[in-house]
């Protein structure tokens, strides 16, 4: 996988990893069915939690589509990531966009929802703190999944995304189906690939709609806003507080 990719995750899983404590790490493939066909996710399982496990559902950007699961689990890179996310005492569940797709086809909908209602059933993970974070074109999907399922998340990161709608009003819509489901936005001023437009308009939208959003946009800096994510202490610790009612 792509090292962009990877820094952006352990960015958002990284920050409060320490508070969190130890253990050994396990990533797990399963597939689920969905629109016909068969999937592979991933699955961080924590080795340790204090009760029930909170789950992080991290959405991909645009390179890493395929199938078959995108994080190594073997040999030298494999050891990197195991090693990284024995700090992780969350659930991290990785879906995997196919190639052609994006997170707001309805078939991928389907396939992540029902990854995770797999693993929370699996894991007996708190249901009150489900999370859904994504990057690029992650982070579309984020609001793309947040609009259409909008009482199942407790809190969204999204990274240099923006809106799923493409004709319209792109941003209202959106907001009002999130409603208050907290939401932390980031990025980069300089970004030419996703306009920081996306963002400014999303946290405007959704602060007339009332809701509950942080925005963190950071000069100089282009796509790559992840290298700035990863300096955010508080996002982890923000994150890990925010339950569903």
């Amino acid at each position: 996988m792509s090292k962009d990719l990877w820094s952006a995750l352990s960015g958002v899983l990284s920050a409060g990893a320490a508070a969190l404590g130890r253990g050994r790490a396990e990533v797990q493939s399963r597939t689920v069915r969905a629109g016909g066909d068969t999937y592979t996710y991933q699955l961080h399982v924590p080795a340790k939690t204090e009760g029930p496990a909170p789950v992080i559902v991290f959405l991909h950007g645009i390179t890493q589509r395929g199938a078959g699961g995108y994080l190594p689990t073997s040999g030298a890179a494999g050891a990197v990531v195991g090693g990284y996310l024995a700090r992780v005492p969350v659930a991290v569940l990785l879906p995997q966009c196919r190639a052609g797709s994006y997170w707001s086809d309805p078939v991928m909908d389907e396939m992540v929802t029902r990854s995770l209602e797999e693993s929370v059933k699996e894991l007996r993970a708190d249901e009150s703190r489900l999370y859904l974070a994504g990057v690029s074109m992650g982070g579309y999907g984020v609001w793309s999944l947040a609009m259409q399922h909008p009482s199942r998340f407790a809190a969204l990161v999204s990274v240099c995304g923006g809106s799923p709608l493409r004709a319209g009003e792109r941003f209202k819509p959106v907001a009002e189906k999130v409603g208050r489901t907290p939401a932390w936005l980031f990025h980069g001023a300089d970004d030419r690939v996703v306009p920081p437009s996306e963002s400014r308009q999303m946290v405007a939208a959704l602060e007339a709609a009332g809701g509950n959003v942080r925005y963190s946009e950071y000069p100089g800096i282009g796509h790559n806003v992840w290298t700035k994510v990863l300096a955010e202490k508080q996002l982890m610790p923000w994150l890990l507080s925010q339950r569903r009612a």
